[in-house]
């Protein structure tokens, strides 16, 4: 009887490990669901503007909402209108291993930038269903809400979204607390949608690079290492208007020509420090705005990312040093100001290495690479192991209608997702 049962674990054995050495995620499947969800939200130019709170969200979600049911997983809005699809596992006991991304685009955005996260997780519950796989962990599918305009979804699932958050007009002209509840989310539940530390095992995503590193490389998967910190400051610079036409060159304080000096230098001081900082100038208003007045107030921003928040401040540091010196050969004055802070968030080490080996078992090229976007993912950091995939994007292109991953590249970075659940799954 004995050696009856022991055969049979070992058959139970390899079958599940044959079924599971099958699995690979179906192109097709994946590329006709992507197209459909593009539909809601379509613009003219062949992308979708699916912005948060509008009815194309709306409908996107409802979509994506149908595609989890049918699935059979259990689905359920949380007070921040997170979706969140359940598959149960063997052993209710273990801690939930989650997996998603976002569907909301920027205005005039493409179709892939967070879709085929969302997509991808969906396929591999169907994988997992048609090989009649049963996981120890209970698994999550999350699709996050209002991702573009600053994380909120999973801002809210860390315990961090505030008051002033909820009060923002988003790009859809509705506040984001009204956004929310359009959505089916509940704002006297916000606190119930906050996720305890070490109540989820690990949480992974899944997204395009937005990027050209492995698209010009001819490589399958970035196994990213971290994502990086984003800092911006509001940048006020006071000067004295006056007539362009009577006030000699060398009497001026423009408030313009100092922020074009600062431009400059926020640039050369990104560029001064060894590393893969990036520094931008991305807005600048000059006031009054007339062709015939000096500008006497200039308003403007700066954004620096970094994988270390102290190379972030490090730059800054000298970018106001900088602002120090135009400051007194233009007469003006320079005001800095933070408007946003996302702390630098590293991925787990183990999850790194259980991706890179999903990836070389099925014979992928793969690249440790950062993350230069902000991510759903770097919330989660702070409750939980993350880890991200990246697949290809043709010729680096992110937020235009032109964005556009293969379905082979797509299936690709499933098929090595599932294989990481798969992997993780295996420990307790």
């Amino acid at each position: 009887m004995c050696r009856i049962l022991f055969l049979f674990g070992v058959l139970i054995f390899y079958l599940n490990a044959f079924a599971q050495s099958g699995l690979h995620a179906k192109p097709e499947r994946m590329e006709s669901r992507i197209l459909a969800l593009g539909m809601f939200g379509l613009n003219p130019q062949g992308g979708v503007s699916r912005i948060a709170f509008s009815e194309a969200d709306k409908q996107g979600r409802a979509y994506v909402t149908g595609l989890m049911k049918s699935a059979g997983l259990v689905v359920r809005i949380d007070g921040a209108g997170n979706i969140i699809g359940k598959r149960a596992g063997k052993n209710p006991l273990l801690q939930v291993i989650a997996f998603g991304s976002h569907i909301d685009s920027v205005p005039f955005g493409g179709n892939y930038d967070g879709d085929v996260g969302v997509i991808g997780a969906i396929e591999c519950i169907e994988l997992l269903n048609e090989a009649g796989i049963t996981t120890e962990h209970s698994l999550e599918v999350i699709v996050f809400s209002d991702e573009e305009g600053g994380l909120t979804g999973s801002t809210a699932m860390i315990g961090r979204l505030k008051e002033n958050n909820l009060n923002q007009t988003s790009s859809s002209g509705k506040t984001v607390r009204d956004g929310l509840s359009e959505l089916g989310g509940d704002l006297a539940k916000l606190p119930n949608a906050v996720r305890q530390k070490g109540e989820l095992f690990a949480f992974l995503e899944l997204h395009i690079e937005q990027g050209a590193i492995l698209y010009n490389s001819k490589i399958d998967i970035g196994v990213v290492e971290g994502i990086v910190g984003i800092e911006q400051w509001d940048v006020t610079i006071e000067g004295k208007a006056n007539h362009a036409g009577t006030t000699p060159m060398n009497l001026r304080n423009d408030a313009m020509l100092a922020a074009a000096k600062l431009t400059i230098a926020v640039n050369e001081s990104v560029k001064s420090m060894p590393g893969a900082q990036v520094g931008t100038v991305g807005r600048i208003k000059a006031e009054p705005g007339a062709p015939n007045v000096i500008p006497g107030k200039v308003t403007m921003s700066v954004e620096l990312r970094d994988l270390s928040r102290d190379k972030i401040l490090s730059v800054f540091e000298k970018i106001k040093q900088r602002a120090a010196e135009i400051e007194k050969e233009s007469g003006t004055h320079i005001d800095f100001t933070l408007a946003h802070s996302n702390l630098p968030a590293i991925t787990d080490k183990k999850i790194q290495m259980l991706i890179a080996a999903a990836a070389k078992e099925l014979g992928l090229s793969y690249k440790m690479m950062p993350s230069g976007a902000g991510h759903d993912t770097q919330d989660l950091a702070v409750i939980a192991p993350v880890g991200m995939i990246f697949v290809p994007s043709k010729d680096g292109i992110s937020h235009s209608p032109d964005e556009y991953s293969s379905p082979k590249d797509m299936a690709n970075g499933v098929t090595v997702l599932l294989r990481t659940i798969l992997a993780l799954d295996k420990q307790e």
